[in-house]
């Protein structure tokens, strides 16, 4: 392996493809939060917004990061960009559905508590949901993150940034030490990920 090689490309490589993870899913809380509380049929009793919602949700989830890199790519170019959009619009899917699962699971004692006292919506959502479903966020949000971390390493293949360019440059051109050291450093970080999301959890859950 050519370690010299990682200080160089590698690294600051990897540290491209942890931002796009990171601001990817953070992109995709703006769009997923509220598709959840569509979906939730104890918040929203509308059948159009239920399916308006269904729709977004499972056309997010039926196409694959690569595909929507490819289609980022071709809009904005090749680059960060289409990776974060990329990596954004895949999980909104899965953040959505589970988030709207969990709200329709809390009990709904306080709920109508609050609703006999005439709070107002928001307050009934902050006060009376938001609190139960805290730990199911972070929890759905630090797995989401830690499964963008493996998705995002291999968006540079179709040009979406990060260390998939690298990976992909390097077999381009048969230099298989370097590639040995790319792969290595993709392993490492996922496994670092995963070590951070548990730890995390603990401390949150």
């Amino acid at each position: 392996m050519d370690f010299a090689y990682y200080p160089v490309t590698v690294h600051d490589a990897m540290i491209e493809t942890l931002n796009i993870a990171t601001l990817g899913t953070l992109i995709t809380l703006i769009f997923a939060i509220p598709l959840a509380l569509m979906n939730a049929s104890n918040i929203v009793s509308s059948t159009w917004c239920h399916w308006i919602s269904k729709f977004f949700l499972v056309s997010s989830r039926s196409v694959n990061s690569l595909v929507w890199a490819l289609l980022f790519v071709s809009i904005f170019g090749p680059g960060v960009i289409a990776g974060v959009l990329a990596i954004a619009f895949r999980s909104i899917g899965f953040v959505g559905k589970l988030l709207g699962e969990a709200l329709e699971e809390v009990n709904m004692g306080s709920i109508e508590a609050l609703k006999a006292t005439g709070a107002s919506w928001l307050s009934i959502l902050l006060k009376g949901y938001w609190p139960q479903v805290l730990p199911a966020f972070f929890s759905i949000v630090l797995f989401r993150w830690d499964i963008n971390v493996r998705e995002s390493a291999v968006l540079g293949l179709v040009g979406a940034g990060g260390i998939g360019v690298v990976l992909d440059d390097s077999m381009n051109l048969f230099q298989w030490d370097r590639v040995a050291v790319s792969l290595l450093a993709i392993f490492i970080i996922v496994i670092l990920a995963e070590i951070l999301v548990v730890n995390v959890r603990k401390r949150l859950i």
